[in-house]
């Protein structure tokens, strides 16, 4: 569930970052104080956008800010300043239902262990729980989520009736209707209703861009396996996926042309220039200019062992964990979204290891990746080409 958008810490800069990190921090804070430790597993990239975009447009001091957040392992037991408020309550929500349509989407499939009685059960029970307590939020913060729940339930009758020849579009509505509920209600909730109309089209862009990219990185698994696969089952091609693809990206540009935002830096960041990665890298065209994600290959330049590269691992530690204790950690590291960036040991070899935000697969050449002008987290204000919307 860690979503479409995966930003690469050398892309964002040290402040954007730290930003993006906040939100993150602030969504999975927010699932756990309204709903429990066993929430927080909901935690994603792609939720958390809602988050960014309620901060972006808010004024500052207003209900949606930081707080400073305690010791967590995720930061190595530092405090941090997190975001709060009624952005990441949303946020929380949105993922809370969401997560819960997919848990009974692949319980319907009969996916691994949930083909079996007793976990497909237990699983309902839990996605049950999940749309209950989302709805409880969202109506705290004045958000009618049987929007969301409406479009789950609608999706299942689509893909039903849906085969060779029906447009693509008319399976991918659901999901562009739900998330333009959750983009839209950023406005509401940071008092910006002019914003509602243009956030509204990104996020029914985004949602169409979302469930194009899910169905074209599934492609093959769900060939294998037999799974339905809206591609495959409507006879939309590659080359029509990705022109639709690319139709989203540039729409939703569009659209947050349209927004007023008090800091839109972290957002358009995400939503502009990472959108476009996320294209390339569904369709199997992603690169690193800077090689130092974890498959660059030796010595090349940023690489492990190479000039200027980051340190090499360290050596395997002997004092390894059992496989029940191992299990434990594990278990506890998930829980508390360590694995999804930070540092962290090994559960059972005590190797120390990098979160996937660590994990790059970015292509720092674009000469826009350093638009400072823009307030898209660059240095040296390099605009030259940029084709972003920017007034550079």
């Amino acid at each position: 569930m860690f979503g479409i958008v995966r930003p690469c810490r050398h892309r964002l800069g040290e402040k954007l970052t730290a930003q993006w990190t906040a939100h993150l921090c602030g969504l999975c804070l927010a699932l756990r104080g309204d709903h429990g430790q066993l929430a927080r597993i909901v935690t994603n990239y792609d939720g958390l956008l809602i988050s960014v975009l309620t901060e972006a447009q808010a004024d500052p001091g207003g209900s949606t800010g930081r707080r400073t957040a305690g010791p967590c392992p995720l930061r190595g037991m530092r405090t941090a300043s997190v975001a709060h408020g009624e952005g990441a309550r949303l946020a929380a929500a949105v993922s809370l239902v969401l997560a819960s349509a997919k848990v009974r989407d692949h319980v319907a499939d009969g996916d691994g262990l949930l083909a079996r009685r007793p976990v497909a059960l237990a699983a309902r029970r839990v996605a049950a729980g999940w749309d209950r307590a989302g709805a409880r939020t969202g109506s705290d913060v004045g958000f009618d989520t049987a929007v969301l729940v409406d479009a789950v339930d609608r999706q299942t009758g689509i893909e039903s009736l849906a085969g060779p020849g029906t447009p693509i579009l008319t399976v991918t509505e659901p999901t562009e209707t739900a998330t333009a509920a959750a983009f839209a209600h950023t406005a509401v909730l940071a008092g910006r209703p002019r914003n509602a109309a243009p956030l509204a089209e990104a996020g029914r862009l985004f949602g169409r861009l979302a469930h194009l990219l899910d169905a074209v990185e599934d492609r093959e698994a769900d060939a294998a396996s037999g799974a339905w696969n809206p591609l495959t089952a409507t006879g939309t091609s590659l080359d029509e996926a990705r022109r639709l693809a690319d139709d989203a990206v540039h729409g939703i540009r569009l659209a947050l042309r349209e927004a007023e935002f008090t800091d839109g830096g972290l957002a358009h960041r995400l939503l502009v220039h990472e959108l476009p990665n996320s294209v390339r890298r569904a369709f199997g065209t992603p690169s690193c200019a800077h090689g130092s994600h974890p498959y660059a290959p030796p010595g090349a330049p940023g690489a492990p062992g190479a000039p200027g590269g980051p340190t090499p691992p360290e050596p395997p530690r002997r004092d390894r964990r059992g496989l029940l204790a191992g299990c434990a950690v594990w278990l506890g590291l998930a829980c508390t979204c360590q694995l999804c960036c930070g540092t962290y040991e090994d559960p059972w070899t005590r190797e120390r290891k990098e979160g996937c935000l660590h994990n790059c697969d970015c292509d720092c050449c674009d000469c826009c990746e350093c638009c400072n002008c823009c307030n898209c987290g660059g240095e040296d204000g390099c605009c030259s080409g940029c084709d972003c919307g920017c007034d550079c």
